[in-house]
């Protein structure tokens, strides 16, 4: 884990996300400031409402903000169109969903390949040795010439993260990516996605409602009706479910 000083990979300022007009209106997003830590696994946590899904898609480039500013890097991705935003999430950002979202005609390492034929060009040598090693580190080798519904759910979801991980993204966002896996298999994942940060300073942002998922994160901000109300370093299962617990309280 990178300490307090690390550069920031992205931030939000002053971001603000609404729904409908008048009596209608929905305040998802409520003047939230947050900035993830390059190199860092970071979990979003909040019951369901609190905005934490809508903090994710905005700060990823695939909703946008109602008021306020989003920064990849040094970049104002605001101010971008959406020719410039499909560029930037196919280059800058990588995804996990907990639905895999995997091609079902492509074997393995197609699907894995997928950004770089989606940016209409070939890993280089130096990226190919990269994916070798993550095929490899996460036992995926004998499955390439596998297509998805050949595999089991948590093998589906390793090659999701090896799709993500593979053009080396600034950011991967990770939203809920064990939530249709068993718990011992959710774990394996976790701990894939904890050493991804570790030894490879891969910044990560994950949305979850579990607190074991989380306890997997260097950090863990607590999002509450449209607020970040609570921002808490590595910590228990137990710790977490007491902060949720005390917010759904004080609520």
């Amino acid at each position: 884990m990178n300490d307090s000083g690390s550069p920031t990979i992205a931030r939000v300022e002053n971001l603000t996300k609404s729904y409908g007009d008048g009596s209608g209106r929905v305040l998802a997003l409520d003047s939230v400031g947050l900035a993830l830590r390059d190199g860092e696994f970071t979990a979003i946590m909040g019951p369901s409402g609190s905005g934490k899904s809508t903090l994710m898609h905005i700060m990823a480039g695939l909703d946008s903000a109602t008021f306020g500013s989003v920064w990849l890097g040094a970049t104002d991705i605001t101010q971008l169109g959406d020719a410039e935003l499909t560029i930037l999430r196919r280059r800058r950002v990588g995804f996990i969903f907990q639905s895999f979202n995997l091609v079902p005609t492509l074997d393995v390492l197609g699907n894995i390949l997928l950004p770089f034929e989606l940016d209409g060009r070939k890993p280089t040598s130096e990226e190919r040795a990269w994916i070798d090693r993550l095929t490899l580190t996460l036992g995926l080798d004998p499955r390439l010439s596998h297509r998805p519904h050949e595999l089991s759910g948590g093998q589906q979801q390793r090659v999701a993260i090896a799709r993500a991980l593979a053009t080396r993204p600034d950011l991967v966002f990770a939203d809920e990516p064990t939530g249709n896996l068993d718990s011992r298999t959710g774990r394996e994942v976790l701990a894939v996605l904890a050493n991804a940060s570790a030894e490879h300073g891969q910044s990560i942002a994950m949305v979850t409602h579990d607190a074991v998922a989380a306890s997997f994160a260097d950090r863990i901000v607590f999002l509450a009706d449209g607020r970040v109300v609570h921002d808490a370093p590595r910590s228990s299962p137990e710790e977490i479910s007491r902060i949720m617990l005390s917010m759904e309280t004080a609520s």
